[in-house]
């Protein structure tokens, strides 16, 4: 079943309108997979997530594909196939999930943070060189396409003196996303993607590791089960062998053929809910562009890539009071979100990772304008109309107070 969605919405008061901030759409095909791996008598890693695996990396482009409980363990493995001495330095966004730099710290490495550029999210090769400068050459470093926006991975690579094989790009937000026509997925030594329930491939939970390696492939497969040289399905086959070894250090990662089954149904249909992803930034852009005290977000310039959408964070003016614009949207019935709290805010980060002397300036600053719209391919353009008739609301309401005092 496809997502049907009503182009011509009838005519409904704005504040009669629910617009939920996500959606985790699973289709009906993906429904009846889940039944039928239930029926099967196999529902830990199998046929299936082999099956997941090899459609994914044909769909991104990659070589290889290693199908993970969650992007984030994709990320630690990713890091520990490096083979890196402990305590080793990673470079990484500061305005990122705190999963992502926790995934460095549980590799047994140490993460520096990097500030951002408060227009795009991203770090820039200014901010990577300072803390270069304030902490010395990284031995890697993770990038992260920053709500689905597309980040300059080479530029940054080569302000950190890396390579593209030291950098595990963070590709929670991009699938969809693209570098001129080439999808996001086969650049560098690994690509990390999430399936969580608020994600653009929505599973609930669930994440890839994709690769051009076909020995750090290897690697991964085993390493995210434990690091057991053959894992149960092989083992359990006709005429399969009990025996395994482990070899060094691996994790409980693994994905079961349950999620993988229900991927593959989803992945049927994520170029059509890329479509009207791309549809809905479009019309937010049309409604808000004349909005004062809106900035719009970021995107790539004309013909350098695609932005995947999976977040549409507007800034607010300086003035503008974040969290009255929440409450008052919330009364509207209207879901919003901040992606995210800028990780070196967040007390455990603050105390264990390293941040550059210089502070974070661009992301302190776009943090306090932040403010991620409902975006998912089931949202109506009746629905979007009322996003916008409501920040619109809010706003004003704001400018006007102030300008009355």
């Amino acid at each position: 079943m496809t997502t049907r969605i009503n182009a011509v919405p009838r005519a409904v008061p704005a504040e009669e309108v629910e617009v939920p901030f996500a959606d985790c759409y699973i289709t009906t095909a993906a429904q009846h997979a889940a039944l039928r791996v239930l029926r099967s008598g196999w529902l830990t890693t199998g046929r299936e997530v082999a099956a997941f695996e090899a459609e994914f990396a044909g769909y991104v482009g990659a070589g290889h594909a290693v199908a993970v409980s969650s992007c984030t363990q994709g990320i630690e493995l990713a890091l520990r196939s490096f083979g890196l001495p402990r305590g080793s330095l990673v470079l990484t966004s500061t305005m990122t999930f705190c999963g992502a730099v926790q995934a460095i710290v549980h590799a047994g490495l140490q993460p520096v943070l990097v500030d951002v550029d408060a227009g795009t999210g991203m770090p820039t090769p200014a901010t990577v060189r300072d803390a270069v400068r304030a902490y010395g050459p990284p031995a890697a470093m993770t990038v992260v396409h920053w709500a689905g926006d597309l980040a300059d991975v080479p530029a940054l690579a080569e302000a950190a003196g890396l390579t593209l094989d030291q950098i595990v790009v963070d590709a929670a937000h991009a699938l969809g996303t693209s570098a001129g026509t080439t999808p996001i997925g086969s650049q560098c030594a690994a690509t990390c993607f999430s399936f969580y329930a608020t994600k653009n491939l929505p599973l609930g939970e669930g994440g890839m590791v994709t690769t051009n390696d076909p020995e750090r492939s290897r690697w991964l497969h085993q390493a995210r089960l434990h690091g057991m040289t053959a894992d149960a399905w092989r083992r359990y086959l006709p005429g399969g062998s009990w025996r395994y070894d482990v070899a060094e250090a691996g994790l409980k990662a693994n994905m079961t053929d349950l999620q993988a089954a229900m991927g593959r149904a989803q992945l049927t249909h994520l170029p059509a809910w890329q479509h009207r992803r791309a549809q809905i930034a479009a019309r937010y852009d049309t409604l808000l562009a004349a909005q004062p005290g809106i900035a719009l977000p970021h995107r790539p310039a004309l013909g350098t890539g695609t932005h995947a959408w999976h977040l549409y964070p507007v800034r607010l003016a300086p003035g503008i009071d974040r969290d009255e614009v929440i409450a008052e949207l919330a009364q509207r019935r209207v879901g919003t979100s901040v992606h995210f709290i800028p990780v070196h805010q967040l007390t455990y980060f603050a105390r264990i990772a390293s941040v550059p002397p210089a502070g974070m300036a661009g992301a302190d600053t776009l943090f306090g304008q932040l403010l991620s719209l409902p975006i998912h391919p089931r949202l109506t353009d009746g629905q979007i109309d009322a996003v916008c008739a409501a920040l619109a609301d809010a706003t004003h309401r704001q400018f006007t107070r102030k300008g009355a005092s």
